[in-house]
């Protein structure tokens, strides 16, 4: 199959980008998204041209480094990453907008690539559990009953790609502090920090000025992971319940 590119390329932060296109031929249905842009560093390599900057790592879907909106959506048209969206996804002759995450906490870096640290600083504010050094504790010592443990789980899953921020029309990034928060707070191990924990967060992500959440839900939509709305009204309770005490 034959596809059009048009990739954001800009040099470097603060200076000025465009979009270019670039048409590649030769693809096969079953390649990945980050295949096809392989395909054409190669192509621009061979022609002494400027390969396209982007992140990746493990590519299978695990690590959140492939951040890139394609067609105006954040991963593409499935909610899947990047790495593991399909080029079946897309007809033969179709022109494929790509372009990174846009959101002011997220500068770009160069072309594709953007510093997504503001999300390790919202989780280095509070995303910890005080342990005690040695060896593990038994895995029965502290028991957590099962819906306790299924809902810590499913906000665990989130692998932090950013891509809630990217969908949301305020550069929010409720939803990932929340499944941050939410993972830790339902725990008995997540007990002693759990106020200042989603305190020091939401302080933390307003500092590096994310944009307020008014729940119009696309964080939901884009999340590769399915992290529900349900866990940013669970930080808000989280909050409302921790600031409240702080003002005893």
């Amino acid at each position: 199959m034959k596809l059009t590119v048009r990739i954001w390329r800009q040099p470097g932060p603060g200076a000025d980008g465009a979009m270019v296109d670039y048409p590649v031929e030769d693809l096969s249905p079953d390649m990945s998204f980050l295949e096809l842009l392989d395909v054409l560093n190669q192509q621009l390599i061979l022609r002494g041209e400027e390969p396209v900057a982007f992140d990746h790592d493990c590519r299978e879907g695990i690590c959140g480094s492939c951040g890139v909106v394609i067609n105006g959506r954040a991963h593409g048209p499935e909610p899947t990453t990047a790495c593991q969206l399909h080029l079946r996804a897309f007809a033969d002759g179709d022109v494929i907008d790509v372009e990174p995450w846009r959101a002011s906490a997220f500068p770009v870096v160069r072309d594709l690539v953007v510093d997504r640290s503001a999300l390790d600083r919202i989780v280095a504010a509070g995303g910890y559990v005080t342990a005690p050094t040695g060896s593990a504790p038994e895995a029965h010592a502290t028991p957590v009953p099962k819906a306790d443990a299924d809902l810590a789980f499913d906000n665990a899953t989130c692998i932090g790609c950013g891509a809630c921020v990217a969908a949301c029309p305020n550069g929010s990034a409720m939803l990932f502090t929340a499944a941050k928060v939410t993972h830790l707070n339902v725990l008995p191990q997540g007990e002693p920090e759990r106020e200042s924990r989603v305190l020091d967060m939401v302080d933390a992500m307003d500092a590096e000025g994310f944009g307020g959440c008014t729940n119009t839900g696309e964080c939901t939509v884009a999340c590769p992971k399915g992290i529900p709305m349900d866990s940013i009204a669970g930080l808000n309770r989280e909050f409302l319940r921790a600031a409240r005490h702080r003002s005893r």
